[in-house]
């Protein structure tokens, strides 16, 4: 498969899955706002902090404000973490690689940025931001699964598999860093039912409720949260269900050594460590050497498949 190709398939899966946690974690952020008191609710800039983009975002707006961070997380193309931007991105890499993508997945993809764009209006409004950000995350589920059902399951497949699991990585570990971070200490008896509802939108960010009450038929409670969403093999946006597929694609693409040793230590740091003891400074600290091992992966993965960057260094 030319590096090319392999590069331009990596990329398409992130900026689809990019696109879908974005309307995740702003579809749930307005109902948490909802259930919460004014003096407890977190407001936006959370949203931001998940993204990382502070200083792109402090470049072009004021303030953290709900009309700001919606436009900065759903239209803004200046902002490659957008919704837009993200569709954008990944309509042009289905563009360049329609003789290997199947005809329905390339409509599905164009269908969806065309309705991104066109009904962006609409989802900046409190009354219109529901069903909006219900059709994007629909369609970005619906492009995933034609591919996984239509695509032969060769190389090229196992480059999408590799980009959608490594940013779904990346993105549940995000909002798992920031939104605990900023709840409340449940040991104070007034604040736990608020608590409570606070990692409930943990786990709702990645429509993990259901499955959390499945798998560890306890109540919602900061423990049993971590470790669902950080070692569930059954989730698939939990970490390691993530890594083990990463690993699974890696087997089977060649010149696979320094990735998978890469990838090995990733998994090794996830399974090793009681993640549901961790204070939250040994929380954070976990996290970043997690998403440095994210990133690390993902730079072997660039540096061992992908055409070489003039003027880079990868």
């Amino acid at each position: 498969m030319l590096s090319r190709v392999a590069e331009t398939m990596y990329w398409l899966a992130r900026q689809v899955e990019r696109a879908e946690n974005a309307a995740r974690i702003v579809a749930v952020n307005a109902n948490l706002l909802l259930d919460l008191p004014r003096g407890i609710a977190p407001g936006w800039r959370p949203l931001v902090d998940i993204t990382g983009a502070h200083a792109l975002f402090e470049e072009h707006y004021s303030a953290y404000d709900e009309p700001q961070v919606l436009q900065f997380l759903l239209g803004d193309e200046r902002n490659p973490g957008s919704i837009l931007s993200a569709l954008v991105a990944a309509r042009e890499n289905c563009r360049t690689i329609r003789d290997i993508v199947p005809r329905e997945g390339w409509e599905q993809i164009n269908e969806l940025y065309l309705d991104a764009r066109e009904g962006l209006t609409q989802g900046l409004t409190k009354g219109g931001r529901h069903a909006y950000l219900s059709r994007v995350i629909l369609g970005c589920q619906t492009v995933s699964g034609l591919l996984s059902g239509t695509m032969l399951h060769d190389q090229g497949y196992d480059f999408i598999r590799l980009g959608r699991h490594l940013e779904r990585a990346d993105m549940t570990t995000r909002i798992v860093d920031v939104r605990s971070a900023g709840l409340l200490p449940a040991e104070a008896a007034e604040m736990r039912p608020y608590a409570t509802i606070q990692w409930v939108s943990v786990l709702k960010s990645m429509s993990a409720y259901q499955m959390y009450r499945r798998s560890e038929q306890v109540r919602v409670e900061r423990g049993a949260v971590l470790r669902f969403l950080f070692k569930s093999s059954a989730f698939p946006r939990a970490v390691n269900h993530c890594c083990e597929g990463m690993r699974a694609s890696l087997e089977r693409l060649p010149r696979n050594e320094a990735a998978l040793r890469v990838a090995g230590r990733l998994s090794r740091k996830l399974l090793g460590t009681q993640v549901q003891d961790l204070s939250q400074d040994e929380l954070h600290r976990f996290v970043d050497d997690l998403q440095q091992d994210i990133g690390d992966l993902h730079d072997v993965i660039a540096g061992t498949w992908f055409p070489p960057r003039i003027g880079e260094g990868a």
